[in-house]
C-alpha cells in the first residue's frame, strides 16, 4: 500500500505539474488577449482529462491528440452556444456526440482512442457551461479559435510534462497489453458496444430532460453524473457502485466546501487552495472515486464562488442533482437492452477495444474518471 500511494502520489504531481504549466500559459493569454476566465477553466478541464488518457501514448497517438483535440474543442464551444441558444436542440447534439464514440469502438483500439479524445472537450464543457456563469459573464465565452488554441496548450503541456517524468522520474507508465487472440464473436444482440452507446444515450438524455425541469440552469451536474456514472460500466451492479461512490464523495465535499466558506477563503489563497485540493483527490482517486468527487465537489464550489455565485447555497442543489442523475443511469442501465455482469479483467489480460464481449470498456471511460 506505501508503494503504491506513493506511486499514486507521483503520478498526480505529473498531472499537476502539467495541469499548473497549462494554466499558467492560459493565465497570461488571458491578460494578453483579453480574454475571458473560461480560458482558465477550460485549460485545466482540458489538462487534467488529458493527462490519463495520454500516459502510454505512443509518439502516434500524441500526434493524433495534437490534430483532433483542438478540433474537437472547437466544435464543443459551439455546441455549448447551441444549448445556450436551442436547449433541445443542442441537447440532441451533445447525446449524439457522447454516445457515438462509445458505439464506434467496435473498430478496434485506435477508433477506441480517438473516441476518448473526442468525449473529453464535452466533458470540459459540463464544468462551467455558458448558462451556468453568472449573468455577467454570460455571452462572454472564448470564440471557437482561442479555443482551440487551448485545446493546443493542454496537448503540449502534458507531453512535455510526462516526457521528462519518462525520461528523468523514477516511474515508467506500465506498458499497455497486447492484443490478445481474437475470441469467438459474441452472440449478444445488439453487441455490447450498442447496448451500452444506447443506455448512455438515454440517461444523458433523460439528464438534459429532468436537470432544466429540477433544477434550471444547473442541469449539468445531473448531466456530468449520468456521463460519468454510465460511461466505461462493466455491468449493471457497477453502475449503482460508481452512482453512489459519487454521490458520498460529493456529500464529504459538501461539507469540506461548507468549512472553507465558513473560514472566509477568499483570492489567491482561494485558487491555491483549489489547487492542493485538486492533487490531494488526484492521489487519492485510484483508491477509491469517491475521494474524487469529493475534491472535485469541493474545488468546483470555490470556482463558482470566485465567478460570484453563492456556491454554498447551491450544494443542496448540486446534491439533489448528482442524485437525480445517478438515479436515471441506474435505471437506463438496468432496463435499457441490460448487459449482464462480468467480473473485471485484470489490466494485463482485459480485451481489446475491438472486441466485442458482453461487457467491454467503452471509449471514454479513462476520460469520465477525470470528470
Amino acid at each position: 500500500m506505501t508503494r503504491k500511494l506513493l506511486r499514486n502520489a507521483y503520478e498526480s504531481g505529473l498531472t499537476m505539474a502539467a495541469v499548473l504549466l497549462c494554466w499558467s500559459l492560459a493565465l497570461w493569454l488571458e491578460a494578453v488577449a483579453g480574454l475571458h476566465t473560461d480560458v482558465l477553466v477550460l485549460a485545466v478541464a482540458l489538462t487534467l482529462t488529458l493527462a490519463g488518457t495520454q500516459r502510454t501514448a505512443d509518439t502516434r497517438r500524441r500526434l493524433t491528440a495534437l490534430a483532433l483535440l483542438p478540433s474537437t474543442v472547437a466544435v464543443s464551444i459551439l455546441v455549448g452556444r447551441l444549448i445556450a441558444a436551442h436547449y433541445v436542440i443542442g441537447a440532441v447534439v451533445f447525446t449524439a456526440g457522447m454516445s457515438a464514440p462509445v458505439w464506434i469502438r467496435r473498430y478496434g483500439r485506435a477508433a477506441t482512442k480517438a473516441g476518448t479524445l473526442m468525449t473529453l472537450p464535452f466533458i470540459a464543457l459540463l464544468v462551467v457551461p455558458g448558462p451556468a456563469l453568472p449573468p455577467k459573464a454570460q455571452g462572454a465565452l472564448v470564440s471557437w479559435g482561442w479555443a482551440a488554441l487551448i485545446g493546443v496548450l493542454a496537448v503540449s503541456c502534458v507531453w512535455l510534462v510526462q516526457g521528462l517524468g519518462d525520461r528523468y522520474g523514477p516511474w515508467r507508465p506500465d506498458p499497455e497489453p497486447p492484443n490478445p487472440p481474437p475470441r469467438r464473436p459474441s452472440r449478444l444482440r445488439p453487441r455490447a458496444s450498442t447496448r451500452m452507446a444506447v443506455q448512455l444515450a438515454a440517461a444523458i438524455a433523460a439528464a438534459f430532460v429532468a436537470g432544466r425541469l429540477l433544477f434550471d440552469d444547473h442541469w449539468p451536474w445531473a448531466v456530468l453524473t449520468a456521463y460519468v456514472a454510465a460511461s466505461g460500466n462493466r455491468g449493471r451492479t457497477d453502475v449503482v457502485r460508481k452512482g453512489i461512490e459519487r454521490l458520498a464523495g460529493a456529500c464529504a465535499g459538501t461539507l469540506l466546501a461548507a468549512g472553507v466558506a465558513t473560514a472566509g477563503v477568499t483570492g489567491p489563497a482561494s485558487v491555491a487552495l483549489m489547487f492542493a485540493v485538486l492533487a490531494v483527490a488526484l492521489w487519492l482517486r485510484p483508491l477509491s472515486y469517491a475521494y474524487w468527487a469529493a475534491g472535485m465537489t469541493t474545488v468546483l464550489s470555490l470556482l463558482l464562488g470566485r465567478l460570484g455565485q453563492d456556491a454554498t447555497s447551491l450544494l443542496p442543489t448540486r446534491l439533489a442533482a448528482i442524485a437525480v442523475g445517478a438515479a436515471l443511469t441506474v435505471a437506463s442501465a438496468w432496463w435499457v437492452l441490460p448487459v449482464a455482469n462480468r467480473r473485471a479483467a485484470p489490466d494485463a489480460v482485459r480485451p481489446s477495444a475491438g472486441t466485442d464481449r458482453r461487457v467491454a470498456r467503452p471509449s471514454g471511460s479513462g476520460a469520465a474518471q477525470d470528470a
